[in-house]
């Protein structure tokens, strides 16, 4: 993974879930409390899930080869994919069950203290992990809302431990309340009514992630801003007057395909068109250094054929436009 920052948060995140999940669940084996098995499985769900990014950054790195030769950048997208639905399936979904039971055939919490103690101690574990998390997402975030950050990064390492955090520290509030007002009313049934809500706030983070990898995994054309710079950087004012239609799409999170075809004098050359393309080209990834694979095709642009509007045929992957296209 090229980003250290994403690397250092993940870390972070998996030495606190891992600490967290044992104390969890010691504190269930000696107090019965539904919410703290379910928090312990959510710690252990978390740990699994930053494991897989770990996976995910590892196996990107691979080089490229004739049968994948983009590589193998969305590697991350996948297992951030699958994140989600170890989010959904063992943390929220188990989270709804236990709750059920819980509600169903309530009993009495035994040694209270246990899982008071051990939410107040994942509390402030999880807050330096959330801590970490958005430090290293400033970073990159710049000027951004976090609901921008979290809906069009392009690395999915930050935004997945960003949602897990915040998840796992409005969870832990949630256990707290349900086996604080279970104390207080001597009616258990709110710690299952604590395990129910962790596990709806579970399943709506992993269905947010779903959608957010999805998007990324069906491809994702480069952001407003590098869109500019590339448009800038192709045109030349001399032998590359415009450029007639460009497409873009991140192969990985910090590798961007740029295809474009562009408009050429009439009078130019082979050789010089070849030039102009190659220095188009550097300019590009002086540009935008992501821009990995460029595609430049040199074309006369026609007035007439542009007042006819885009052809969506002649995007790339569909069916060749009829006649001649300017």
């Amino acid at each position: 993974m090229s980003a250290s920052g994403g690397t250092k948060a993940i870390v972070a995140a998996l030495v606190a879930n891992l600490a967290i999940a044992v104390a969890k669940f010691v504190a269930f084996l000696f107090s019965g409390s539904s919410s703290m098995l379910a928090e312990s499985v959510h710690s252990v769900a978390d740990s699994g899930n930053q494991a897989l990014l770990l996976v995910g950054g590892k196996k990107a790195k691979r080089e490229a080869t004739p049968q994948h030769p983009f590589g193998y950048g969305r590697e991350r997208y996948i297992y951030a994919f699958l994140v989600s639905i170890v989010l959904f399936s063992v943390g929220g979904m188990f989270a709804l069950y236990e709750g059920y039971e819980k509600i169903k055939h309530p009993h009495e919490l035994e040694h209270w203290y246990w899982p008071v103690g051990v939410l107040v101690f994942a509390i402030i574990a999880e807050t330096f992990s959330f801590r970490t998390a958005i430090k290293e997402s400033n970073v990159l975030r710049g000027k951004r809302s976090w609901k921008e950050f979290v809906r069009h990064a392009k690395a999915p390492e930050l935004p997945v431990v960003l949602l897990e955090d915040l998840g796992a520290l409005v969870g832990l509030i949630l256990a707290l309340g349900g086996v604080s007002l279970a104390l207080l009313t001597g009616d258990s049934v709110w710690d299952g009514i604590g395990t129910l809500c962790i596990g709806i706030l579970l399943i709506l983070i992993a269905l947010v992630l779903a959608a957010e990898t999805k998007s990324l995994l069906l491809g994702e054309a480069a952001g407003a801003e590098e869109t500019r710079k590339i448009e800038a950087a192709v045109v030349d004012g001399d032998t590359v007057t415009r450029i007639i239609h460009m497409r873009t799409l991140h192969i990985g999170p910090e590798e961007l395909l740029v295809a474009a075809k562009i408009a050429v004098q009439h009078h130019n050359t082979a050789t010089e068109i070849a030039a102009a393309i190659d220095a188009a080209e550097s300019r590009i990834r002086e540009a935008v250094p992501i821009a990995r694979v460029i595609y430049l095709e040199p074309d006369i642009y026609s007035e007439t054929e542009a007042a006819r509007g885009a052809d969506p045929e002649a995007a790339p992957g569909g069916p060749a436009p009829h006649g001649t296209e300017h």
